[in-house]
């Protein structure tokens, strides 16, 4: 696989690469990691050639096929999503190409030449996969959250977040051998982020991955790739792994460092006391060169640089009453035809910190504008308790933050208590210091916005935090302080997160969201969520898989919520109970094993009928094939019209397969 020698890469006197060498190992699924400013974002670029560096080279095997995720969509893409997603076809859809170019020649001037370079092409497609393409396209974008309406859409009328998405469908298309994705999860749901760790963990080739998602690191990562001080340190394993065989290493390398220099320095004082003596002169020049040589053996060990990181607490004042918002018959959205959700129910109490879950533009973004009141109600109501503070965390820190304002103004102006002097002090554990906190909010990069946007929830001195991806553009040790911030948090909070690890350190409640617009309250994380939701037969949203949409959830708005008095229950420290609204009881029991029974019927009638239509599909296929050795060589029209059934054919017998393989599969999932 890819092999890089001796790169070195600078941006003035600022050093990034520092003679980094590595082999990659085919076929494992590589993790780098290391602390914001390492170079990682760099080395990826110059792997994928839209960096040069400034010496050193790239060994790549011939014939090689690299993938990776562009930082902008396509500006010209195909008309729909599915022929752009199509179009990332590489080699396959290059031979889709010729392919039609070569049956267009047979058509227009049939020849025997003409018709052997036809079949020869028509072959080597049908052996490579190319009549299941449009369906592995298909299930890839279903996979990313594309339902059939949106994959028939203009890809210019996606948000760039989807647009993004779109981008990693044709890259997956195209199965690279070595594939490179820079935080790949940013623009994902969590049904989506899980289907691509289940993909990616299926990927044969090899994968070089930068995540600040602990948990995919730990899921994914079969080696973790260290770059720090320019150089590259390999460590088999996954994050934790690596974690502990990194402290191993500099514990080794210390307790090597603390022997040369108490060799050195027992060297120095025998060079200072003898150095002037005649009968001595002779030992103290040899113990002069040994400690030259002690210390570049010293300068040898490199030590492990320290990383910046923010540090802060999140203060409450003032308590709020123990009901801390209602929420009654809400509908949300923009446009009152269309809700994104509707006859929402939710009551949230003192202390509670509830995760927002659900697909993609189903309204949990909207669902915070909603409460935090920078959007209007469709239907229904919010109501705050007593002595409610609110502040709100946007996911676009442009909609809260003054792009052309400093840094500084920007957290002035959220108080109207906190001094300059404060603003200040305070900027500086968000890392920004001296005249940093004078440069406008509009130049910083996404990380800095956000870190001005935690500063900003902490002036504002509230007992109610809406977070709205709070995770984003933080490195992994700026979200592991803020999750334990918010633990330690005494007020509530409502946000919507993609990391499972941040949701599982957090929360105490899940809030999960259907694409139908109903949503429902579990007491616990997302482990005991889905253990109580298939207890209560309610969908399970994490499930990349499960069509939420055709699924029947009962009563709109049920709570299964917390336990006596509605009191928090921190996940993990106690066994989540379902209580509230009967759940549990013999009547609950009963209709979720009904329904069960409905499902795997369900089930095992698409299984028959899959069965049916593949058996069907390969006798007209079979049948085909007579036509075809029966046709006269210069019936080039009937020929023509014979290869495009065929191809219709082996689509339709690709696709009946791949519902076969997933009806098989939610069936297993039942016994």
């Amino acid at each position: 696989m890819i092999r890089i020698e001796n790169l070195k890469k600078s941006y003035g006197p600022r050093v990034i690469l520092k003679g980094a060498t590595y082999h990659f190992p085919r076929s494992e699924r590589i993790a780098l990691v290391g602390p914001n400013g390492a170079g990682k974002t760099t080395l990826l670029n110059i792997l994928c050639g839209s960096e040069e560096a400034d010496e050193g080279e790239i060994l790549r095997p011939g014939g090689m096929t690299l993938g990776y995720l562009p930082q902008e969509p396509n500006p010209n893409p195909a008309p729909s999503v599915l022929e752009e997603c199509l179009s990332g076809g590489g080699a396959l859809q290059d031979l889709k190409t010729r392919l039609d170019a070569a049956l267009n020649r047979m058509t227009e001037c049939y020849s025997e030449q003409s018709h052997a370079a036809f079949e020869a092409l028509e072959n080597r497609f049908r052996a490579e996969g190319g009549y299941a393409m449009e369906a592995r396209a298909k299930g890839i974008l279903a996979g990313l959250g594309f339902d059939a309406a949106r994959q028939r859409a203009c890809p210019r009328s996606l948000s760039g977040g989807w647009r993004m998405r779109l981008e990693l469908a044709k890259i997956f298309l195209n199965n690279p051998d070595f594939l490179i994705l820079d935080e790949p999860t940013n623009h994902l749901d969590l049904p989506s982020l899980m289907w691509v760790e289940k993909y990616l963990g299926q990927f044969p080739g090899t994968l070089l991955f930068v995540s600040h998602d602990k948990d995919l690191l730990n899921r994914l990562s079969s080696y973790t790739l260290h770059l720090h001080a320019g150089g590259l340190e390999s460590y088999k394993g996954n994050f934790d792994e690596f974690l502990v065989q990194r402290e191993q290493r500099l514990e080794r390398e210390q307790a090597q460092a603390d022997t040369l220099r108490s060799r050195r320095e027992h060297l120095q004082r025998f060079v200072e006391r003898f150095g002037a003596s005649a009968t001595k002169a002779r030992q103290a020049q040899s113990r002069v060169k040994m400690i030259a040589r002690i210390q570049e053996m010293e300068e040898s060990i490199t030590p492990e640089e320290t990383q910046d990181a923010l540090a802060f607490r999140l203060p409450l004042s003032e308590t709020s009453g123990r009901e801390v918002l209602a929420v009654d018959d809400l509908s949300l959205g923009y446009d009152a035809r269309t809700p994104l959700s509707r006859n929402l129910k939710l009551r949230v109490h003192r202390g509670q910190k509830i995760a927002v879950i659900g697909a993609n533009g189903i309204g949990k973004s909207t669902l915070l504008k909603t409460i935090a009141g920078r959007l209007p109600a469709l239907a229904g109501e919010v109501r705050e308790g007593h002595k409610v503070k609110l502040a709100y965390f946007a996911q676009d820190q442009l909609e809260v933050l003054d792009a052309r304002a400093s840094v500084l103004s920007n957290v002035v102006g959220a108080s109207a208590t906190v001094t300059e002097k404060q603003a200040r002090s305070l900027l500086g554990s968000f890392l920004f210091r001296g005249d940093d906190v004078f440069k406008p909010v509009g130049v910083l990069s996404g990380g800095e916005k956000s870190r001005v946007g935690l500063a900003r929830i902490l002036v504002q001195d509230a007992n109610l935090l809406l977070l709205d991806e709070p995770t984003n553009h933080l490195d992994m040790t700026s979200c592991e302080i803020l999750a334990q911030a918010i633990d330690d948090y005494e007020g509530t909070v409502v946000f919507v997160s993609h990391d499972r690890h941040f949701i599982n350190e957090v929360c105490t409640h899940v809030f999960a969201m259907l694409p139908d617009g109903r949503g429902q309250l579990f007491e616990g994380d997302l482990p005991d969520y889905e253990r109580l939701a298939a207890v209560s037969g309610f969908p399970n949203v994490l499930d990349p898989a499960l069509d939420l949409g055709a699924q029947g959830i009962g009563t709109s708005g049920a709570s299964l919520v917390s336990g006596p008095s509605g009191s928090p229950s921190k996940a993990g420290q106690s066994e989540a109970k379902p209580t509230g609204q009967g759940l549990g009881s013999a009547q609950d029991v009963r209709q979720a094993s009904k329904e069960s029974r409905k499902e795997r019927q369900r089930l095992e009638r698409a299984v028959e009928k899959a069965e049916k239509d593949m058996e069907a599909l390969g006798a007209k296929l079979a049948s085909l094939e007579e036509r075809f050795s029966a046709l006269p060589p210069a019936d080039y029209k009937t020929l023509q019209s014979l290869t495009q059934e065929k191809g219709v054919l082996q689509e339709s017998l690709a696709e009946a397969e791949v519902a076969w393989m997933a009806a098989q599969e939610d069936l297993a999932k039942l016994v």
